[in-house]
C-alpha cells in the first residue's frame, strides 16, 4: 500500500459525521427541557394571582427538578458523540512520551475537533431556541400553573393533579391560552423595582448552566489524555451554578413575589420580573456560544493541573 492509499484509509477511518441520531435526540430534548425550564418562571406569577405561594413554589420546584433530570438524557447523548471524536483523535495521535504529529494527521485532528465543536454549538443553539419558545409561551404556562394550583387544592394529590393535565379537555383549554405577546405589551414592561443584580446574576447563572457540561465534553476531545478528568469537572461547574442560583437569583425573586402578595408592590412588577428573567436567560444562552471555547480551554488546563498534582 502506497502512502497516498494509506492517507485515504486514514481519512476514511477517522472521519466522524456531523449529523447522527444521538445529536438529533440531544437537540430535541434540549429544546423541550429549556422551554419547560423557562415556563417554570410562570409559577411565581401564578402564585401571586392565586394567592397560593407555597403551592406554586412546590410546582415550580417540581418542574425545575423534572427539567434538570431530563437534561441527563441529552448529557447521555453527549457520551457517544465525544467517544466517537475522542477515539478518532486517539487513533491519529502517535504513542510515546513526546509524539510528533505529521501535518496530515494534525489536519485530520483539527477537523474532528471542529466537527465535534459544531455538534456542541448546535446543542447550545437548541437550548437557545427552547428558551425563546418557553418565553413566548409564558402566558400559557401561567394559566397552566393556575389550573394546577386550583386542581391541587381540590384533590389534595399532586400526582392526580398532574394526571389531569393529560386530559384532552384540559389540554385543549390550556392550548387555547397560547398567545404570542405583541410588541406594545413587551415594551410596556419596566425594570423599575427589579434589582439590576438579579438580572445580571441570571445571565451569569444561565450561561454557566448552558456550557457547564458541553464545555467539559469539548475539553475531553481537545486533549484526550485528560478526558475523564475534564468530564468530571462538569459536575463542579453545575454545582457552582446551582449555588449561585440559590444565593443570588431565587431569594431575590421570592422576596419580590412575597411583597406583591402583601400588597407592598403591584402585581405588574412580578409580571415584569418574569419577563426579564426570561429575557436575561435568552441573553445567557446567546452569550454561551462565545464562552464555549474559552471555558473548554480553562477546563482542560484545570484537568492538567489536577493530574500533575
Amino acid at each position: 500500500m502506497n502512502s497516498l492509499e494509506a492517507q485515504h484509509n486514514l481519512i476514511r477511518v477517522t472521519t466522524i459525521p456531523l449529523w447522527t441520531w444521538q445529536l438529533y435526540v440531544a437537540l430535541a430534548v434540549n429544546v423541550v427541557v429549556q422551554a419547560i425550564q423557562i415556563g417554570a418562571y410562570a409559577a411565581r406569577l401564578a402564585g401571586v394571582r392565586t394567592g397560593r405561594i407555597a403551592t406554586s413554589i412546590s410546582l415550580f420546584n417540581l418542574f425545575v427538578t423534572a427539567s434538570r433530570l431530563a437534561t441527563l438524557v441529552y448529557t447521555l447523548m453527549l457520551g457517544p458523540l465525544s467517544d466517537a471524536a475522542g477515539n478518532a483523535v486517539k487513533a491519529l495521535t502517535p504513542r510515546g512520551p513526546h509524539p510528533v504529529i505529521d501535518p496530515v494527521r494534525l489536519s485530520l485532528i483539527e477537523q474532528i475537533q471542529q466537527t465535534f465543536e459544531w455538534q456542541l454549538r448546535l446543542i447550545i443553539l437548541a437550548g437557545l431556541v427552547g428558551t425563546i419558545v418557553g418565553s413566548l409561551l409564558l402566558p400559557m404556562f401561567t394559566y397552566m400553573y393556575e389550573r394546577g394550583v386550583r386542581s391541587f387544592e381540590r384533590t389534595k394529590s399532586l400526582p392526580h393533579s398532574l394526571a389531569r393535565l393529560f386530559s384532552p379537555r384540559v389540554i385543549g383549554d390550556v392550548l387555547s391560552h397560547v398567545r404570542i405577546p405583541n410588541f406594545s405589551e413587551i415594551f410596556s414592561f419596566s425594570t423599575r423595582g427589579i434589582p439590576r443584580r438579579l438580572l445580571i446574576f441570571n445571565v451569569v447563572v444561565t450561561g454557566i448552566y448552558a456550557i457547564g457540561v458541553v464545555a467539559a465534553y469539548y475539553a475531553s476531545v481537545l486533549d484526550v489524555n485528560v478526558a475523564r478528568t475534564a468530564i468530571g469537572i462538569s459536575g463542579i461547574i453545575n454545582g457552582i451554578g446551582t449555588v449561585a442560583f440559590t444565593f443570588f437569583v431565587d431569594p431575590t425573586s421570592s422576596i419580590i413575589v412575597d411583597e406583591a402578595v402583601k400588597g407592598e408592590r403591584p402585581h405588574e412588577e412580578v409580571k415584569a420580573m418574569v419577563f426579564y428573567l426570561a429575557l436575561t436567560a435568552i441573553v445567557g444562552w446567546a452569550l454561551s456560544q462565545l464562552l464555549l471555547w474559552p471555558a473548554a480551554e480553562i477546563i482542560k488546563s484545570v484537568a492538567h493541573l489536577v493530574n500533575r498534582g
